[in-house]
């Protein structure tokens, strides 16, 4: 090989690595911006006033309600945070479980215990969401927003006819007789039908009673308004379900006007950080693959949902 190869050789050889250095510094930098995207983020809640300076804080409240320890968290450092003079929540879910519709309202209602709260229903405010909403101090909505279905169901399919035409017969073995009540593949019976009833309206009380409670009502009469109709803003109002017309605009002169709270103090969303997706959550977008959908979970325990709001 003559000299003027070695020479073109060993000038690819180095063109070859300073290419994989580049490569290898701009992906150093890729990964440290990552990090500092996911870990050196704003804190949790994104407040953006600065420290010391007064404000209204917003939580919205939106989707199926269930359990949630972010959620909760977020309104535990509203409450202890003495710079957040008000809470507004937006409401807009047709309900959820009533053991997420309890929690919430009960965390809403601690913080109503060291400044006010506001409620505001958007498009839907249903069920257990309706449920939430008196742990506020005043609640909102507009004429056409939907609340009220107070109630509680469950729900279960009975597939046994079907399993026969299949030829497949399921075995169950159970410690007690109530233990797979209700059950798919077996029919319910008059005697189970009636112990279920006993749970759903035990659930259907203490909802009522809470609802009579809250909204300052009697018994007898939440009964007449809580068999399960959904109502406009319009129609809860006089009912007593709501307490006026109007969104956050009506809730800060609420506030200016009760508490005397500044209605010009900027209002602060809190809302959890983002979630970043990891890295096996890319590759399998990139390949295609919906390995794990959230959206397909169902909500377990008894139910206060609307029914007829899509739940995705």
């Amino acid at each position: 090989m003559s000299e003027g190869d070695l020479l073109a050789d060993r000038k690819r050889l180095k063109q070859g690595l300073n290419s994989w250095r580049t490569i290898a510094v701009l992906a150093l930098f890729g990964a440290a911006a990552v990090l500092v995207q996911q870990y050196g983020g704003p804190i949790k809640g994104g407040k953006g006033a600065m420290p010391g300076s007064h404000y209204i804080a917003e939580l919205k409240v939106e989707n199926i309600i269930s359990d949630d320890a972010e959620r909760d968290e977020l309104i535990e450092q509203i409450k202890e945070d003495n710079d957040a003079k008000a809470l507004i929540v937006w409401f807009d879910s047709p309900g959820g479980t009533t053991v997420g519709g309890e929690e919430l309202y009960l965390q809403l209602k601690a913080v109503s215990k060291e400044k006010p709260v506001v409620g505001v229903m958007r498009t839907l405010c249903a069920s257990a969401c309706y449920m939430a909403s008196l742990g506020t101090d005043h609640v909102l909505a507009r004429n056409s927003s939907l609340t009220g279905s107070i109630g509680v169901l469950m729900e279960s399919v009975e597939v046994s006819r079907l399993a026969d035409k299949l030829g497949v017969t399921p075995i169950t073995i159970t410690s007690g007789k109530y233990k797979d009540v209700p059950s798919m593949t077996k029919p319910i019976t008059d005697e189970e039908r009636a112990y279920l009833k006993e749970t759903i309206d035990d659930a259907y009380d203490q909802f009522v009673e809470l609802v009579a409670q809250r909204r300052g009502l009697s018994k007898e009469y939440t009964r007449e308004v809580a068999d399960g109709r959904i109502y406009t803003g319009r129609q809860a109002l006089p009912l007593k379900l709501i307490d006026g017309i109007g969104g956050v605009e009506e809730a800060r002169l609420w506030l200016e006007k009760e508490k005397k709270i500044d209605k010009d103090l900027p209002i602060e969303l809190i809302e959890p950080e983002p979630e970043y997706p990891s890295l096996f959550t890319h590759l399998s977008q990139w390949a295609g693959i919906e390995i794990f959908n959230r959206s397909a979970i169902g909500l377990d325990g008894l139910i206060s949902i609307w029914q007829h709001s899509p739940v995705q």
